[in-house]
């Protein structure tokens, strides 16, 4: 099937973590295995991203495979990657957020995988003000 993500609420281009350091060129992407895939800046109205994700039966479960789907066997997830571009087309990761796959709804997932799409709407801005992170869990 395929996943959808359409990011919405961006924080902007600009950050200032904790820490004092100021990100001037933030984008987020979905990560595909190691790599930031399908840079978006940060002060876009909404994005989208598109992966294929095959939903496999396991143990009576269901799991997920592909090239985007991070995590073991039972915890797995899509990372969005946050980060600044440098001005040599360089990104240095800063944050991620965790878009939990098993906590999506089994009926959800099977009704998504016979139709072939599943669309996930993320608001992508923290309660901190800047871009989300940690784990995102279905509504």
């Amino acid at each position: 099937m395929r996943i959808a993500i359409v990011g919405v609420n961006l924080p902007g281009r600009v950050f200032c973590q904790a820490d004092g350091s100021v990100m001037e060129n933030v984008h987020v992407g979905v990560q595909v295995r190691r790599d930031p895939a399908q840079l978006f800046p940060a002060n876009q109205p909404e994005t989208r991203w598109e992966v294929d994700v095959e939903v496999v039966r396991r143990d009576g479960g269901l799991d997920f495979r592909g090239a985007a789907v991070q995590g073991q066997r039972g915890e797995r997830f899509i990372y969005l990657t946050w980060g600044d571009v440098s001005s040599d087309g360089e990104f240095e990761m800063f944050r991620r957020a965790k878009l939990m796959l098993k906590s999506v709804a089994p009926d959800l997932i099977e009704s998504a995988a016979k139709n072939g799409w599943l669309t996930a709407r993320v608001d992508l801005t923290g309660n901190d003000g800047g871009p989300r992170c940690a784990r995102v869990d279905p509504p």
